[in-house]
């Protein structure tokens, strides 16, 4: 199993990320401790919504395509 999640900053509600993994409970608090280069400046972070896909290519798809600007605007309307 695979989740795609997003996140939001406690502190910076305006910093927002997505990603892919496959232990989601873990990978938030890898978030939390400032274990990725990308999110360790604005935490602590929330997580917003988790979706889980059986089908790995799936998720990655799903990633890419929220990371796209049409997905931004998705996720804007459905998740934020």
């Amino acid at each position: 199993m695979k989740y795609v999640y997003l996140l939001e900053s406690v502190n910076h509600p305006e910093r927002r990320y997505t990603g892919v993994t496959c232990n989601l409970k873990q990978r938030l608090k890898d978030h939390n401790a400032g274990k990725s280069h990308h999110t360790a400046k604005y935490k602590p972070w929330k997580l917003i919504v988790g979706i889980c896909f059986a089908d790995h290519a799936r998720a990655a798809q799903f990633e890419k395509y929220l990371k796209s600007g049409s997905g931004q605007a998705f996720a804007n309307r459905h998740f934020w």
